[in-house]
């Protein structure tokens, strides 16, 4: 089987054969047809995560996947051959840039029929990181304020709209160039990161999904009201992260450590800062799936790769500049 694979951290990105995927009985056997590109590739082969998530190398990159059942495990019941499905694999059991990949039954859904395998492709891990940040941890209301940093990107144009759907209003930072394009996904204020200070043009907001970290993360604690939540995507890791991945308890306290300085700051301002390292589930995929049916999400690909080309693509992560997300594709 063809495979795209890290043979090592900070090594290319080479193609080779691998073993055929092993299917457990409650697996379900996909037949790949696209593969969506994620920074978080990039992060794994550079080994920026190797101490939270301790791959065993040689490894197959890819972290999102759509494609056709061709197999079942003995106890799978909701799927069967022929399916076309989408999925976020669980973080332990990635390798989407491949002919064939198992994933868990509870980790796969049926793709939306109103979209391509492509742009289905393009939806599990930014849409599942949207939906775990604004609905589950920043359980946001109608008529709340929310600000998504570097809205037109993958993460960014799905929460755009999914804030819009539960009816907040939405600031965002993008390039002027992307002005006109965030404003047709939702944003009701469209700021440019370039020219202009978010923090001088946004307070008292409810939520902010930053997927920067850094100075830009402190300074989005600023513009909450009391009581606000900021939830960081970028890092850095908290304790309750290493809980949720069952960490050791002395890497439990390495990551506490890393983020004491800006849980130090949220504290003095009144709000409260989360690490969110999204999680698989079939479950929400499927309400995803409902939702992007009915019109209220709608995929944005920004680039097609064939799969011979998945080196490149992998590289392009680096470049940025691609409205929401890059797809690998197997004809």
């Amino acid at each position: 089987m063809r495979a795209f694979v890290v043979k090592q951290y900070k090594g290319p990105v080479q193609q080779a054969d691998v073993p055929e995927p092993v299917v457990g009985e409650h697996d379900v056997l996909v037949q790949v047809r696209a593969a969506g590109l994620n920074m978080l590739d990039e992060k794994i082969r550079a080994g920026e995560f190797r101490q939270i998530l301790p791959y065993k190398l040689p490894l197959i990159l890819g972290n999102d996947v759509a494609g056709t059942v061709l197999g079942v495990g003995a106890k799978v019941r909701g799927f069967r051959p022929g399916d076309e499905v989408y999925a976020r694999p669980g973080k332990d059991r990635i390798g989407t840039f491949a002919d064939r990949i198992a994933v868990a039954e509870a980790d796969l859904a049926l793709k939306p029929a109103s979209v391509s395998l492509e742009e289905a492709a393009s939806l599990p891990l930014v849409a599942l990181t949207a939906w775990q940040a604004l609905v589950e941890r920043g359980n946001l209301q109608p008529g709340q304020r929310v600000l998504i940093h570097a809205g037109s990107g993958g993460v960014g144009t799905i929460a755009i709209q999914l804030a819009k759907y539960l009816g907040a209003t939405v600031a965002t930072t993008v390039s002027a160039g992307n002005a006109d394009f965030v404003r047709e996904l939702g944003a009701d204020l469209v700021i440019d990161y370039r020219s202009q200070d978010f923090e001088q043009l946004v307070e008292g907001y409810d939520l902010v999904l930053d997927s920067l970290g850094g100075k830009n993360l402190e300074k989005s604690l600023r513009v909450l009201r009391p009581g606000g939540k900021a939830i960081g995507i970028a890092g850095p890791p908290d304790a309750a992260f290493g809980r949720e991945v069952g960490a050791n308890p002395v890497l439990r306290l390495a990551m506490a450590a890393l983020s004491s300085r800006i849980r130090r700051q949220a504290r003095r301002l009144g709000v409260t800062y989360e690490f969110l390292f999204m999680r698989a589930s079939g479950d929400q995929l499927r309400q995803i799936t409902a939702l992007v049916d009915s019109g209220v999400l709608r995929p944005v690909v920004g680039q097609v790769f064939d799969f011979d080309q998945t080196v490149q693509a992998v590289h392009s992560l680096h470049k940025g500049g691609i409205r929401g997300k890059a797809v690998i594709s197997l004809p």
